[in-house]
Order: C-alpha cells, then sequence, then structure tokens
C-alpha cells in the first residue's frame, strides 16, 4: 500500500481527497475498517481512495460528510475530483457546457454524451483507455447531472441515423442505450432528432458540432476532435447557428424520430431468439 505520509494534497483534486478522508478519519480515531462499518463499505475500499487507487463516488461523498459530519465538504469536494479525470482539453468544454441555458449538438457517429448510459460509456471509452474506465466513465455520467437540476438547460439532438446503427458494446447495450433515448420522448427541456441516411448531403458532414447558449455570456461553438476546438468568433457562431437550423428543417420530427429509434431497437438489436 501506498505510503499515505507522502501524499500531496495540493497535487491533485483526487490526492487532496484522499488526504483529507484520512485526516478527518484520523481526528475521529475510526480505523479505516471502522469507518467502512459506519459507511457500508470496506475498510479496504477506504484505504484504496485514501490512497488514490480508487475515485470516490457522490454516494460514498454523502455517506462519509453523514458520518463524519464534515458539513458537505466531501460532496463538494468529489465534483472536481470527477471533474479533474476528464481529459485536460475538455475540461473547459465541460465546464461551460454546465453553465450553458441552451444546448444544441449534431452528432454523426454516437449518441451525445449526455445521454449515454453507463454500459454504453464504458464501451466506447475502454476503447482509448482501457485502464482508465471507471475514472472516464464516473465523469461522463457526472456531466449528466445538470439534466436533472431544477432548472435545467434545454437540450437539443440532432443524431445521424448512423449512431443509432453503429453498434457499440453489443446488442444489449444498444437496445438499452436507445431505449434510454425513448425514455426523453416526455422530458420536456430534451428533444431529440434523427437526420437519416436518405436526406442525401447535408450541412453537418464535417463532423459532431455543439452550440451553447447562456444567459448573459456570448454563445460558443464547439467541434469535436482529437483535441476539441471551442470559439465565441461571431461569424462561425452564426454560420452554424443556421447549419443546425438547416439541419433541424431536415431531419425527422421528434415523433417520428422516436418512432425510427423504436424500430432500429426492436429490429436490429431486439431479442429475436425468444420473439
Amino acid at each position: 500500500m501506498a505510503n499515505i505520509q507522502t501524499l500531496d494534497p495540493s497535487a491533485s483534486p483526487l490526492d487532496y481527497y484522499g488526504w483529507e478522508l484520512r485526516r478527518q478519519r484520523e481526528a475521529h480515531n475510526l480505523k479505516q475498517g471502522q469507518l467502512g462499518d459506519i459507511i457500508f463499505c470496506t475498510g479496504s475500499l477506504i484505504g484504496q481512495i485514501e490512497t488514490t487507487k480508487k475515485i470516490p463516488t457522490r454516494d460514498f461523498s454523502e455517506r462519509v460528510d453523514a458520518a463524519l459530519g464534515t458539513g458537505g465538504v466531501f460532496s463538494r469536494l468529489v465534483g472536481l475530483v470527477l471533474r479533474s479525470q476528464l481529459p485536460t482539453w475538455f475540461q473547459p468544454y465541460a465546464d461551460m457546457e454546465a453553465r450553458a441555458a441552451y444546448i444544441s449538438t449534431y452528432q454523426a457517429q454516437l449518441v451525445y454524451g449526455l445521454l449515454q448510459t453507463e454500459e454504453y460509456a464504458r464501451a466506447l471509452l475502454g476503447v482509448d483507455h482501457p485502464n482508465k474506465v471507471d475514472e472516464m466513465v464516473a465523469a461522463r455520467l457526472d456531466r449528466q447531472r445538470i439534466l436533472k437540476r431544477e432548472n435545467p438547460p434545454a437540450l437539443w439532438i440532432i443524431l445521424s441515423e448512423a449512431a443509432l446503427l453503429q453498434e457499440v458494446g453489443g446488442r444489449g447495450v444498444m437496445q438499452a442505450q436507445l431505449a434510454r433515448l425513448l425514455d426523453f420522448r416526455d422530458d420536456p427541456w430534451v428533444q431529440i432528432q434523427v437526420l437519416p441516411f436518405s436526406v442525401g448531403q447535408h450541412t453537418g458532414m464535417m463532423g459532431s458540432f455543439t452550440l451553447l447558449r447562456f444567459e448573459d455570456d456570448p454563445d460558443l461553438f464547439y467541434v469535436d476532435s482529437y483535441e476539441g476546438h471551442m470559439t465565441a468568433n461571431s461569424q462561425v457562431i452564426k454560420e452554424r447557428s443556421v447549419g443546425y437550423a438547416r439541419l433541424q428543417a431536415t431531419a425527422l420530427s421528434p415523433e417520428d424520430s422516436a418512432t425510427l429509434i423504436a424500430r432500429v431497437m426492436e429490429e436490429r438489436y431486439g431479442d429475436h431468439d425468444h420473439a
């Protein structure tokens, strides 16, 4: 086990979390196993989190706060820990996404991160990051909390039909992912449209992009790439906003999109062996 004394609390949010957890636990004269018993987990998990071997969850943090009477310290800190697990180049976008009042995105190949199931995200992130997949999945799922806020952003998503057909994680994972998309049918703040292959050439063929609008700040345009690019250039915003409006006009209506998603879910990923 790593020597906890060597932990530098200023090295990263995760190091600080582990250092603070140990400090608070020892201040309460608790061994790792004793704290584990109080919050319904193993002492070894406490040890792994204290030595930064494991990423704490929100649930874990809330239970620690309740057990040690720390006034929400760990619940606040865990947000920083999870954010720090995102790729460095992506963190500025995640910050802006969390503040946006209106998010409109076109996705050329994949389901947008805010709507991904845990299994879909795990299959996706495991390709390039097999050794960090738990941490990155936790960070991605944490981004989705903005949809459960009291005042969530309005989210408009246009998915290429390719996103429904590109199999990620196997048929079962895809079936659950498309079911998740259908769960948003009655959500007043989430609109999902599918852009069918039959539309031919269109203004989104250069790839996925997202427009963020804010209550008080300038709009932002973000384009997916290996290092993500974000700009507030007004000419780019104008051109891409018109492009997005054209995609909305060309795509299937939200109702017809839901019908297509349900059909693909059944015909392509359904369990036909027991039909």
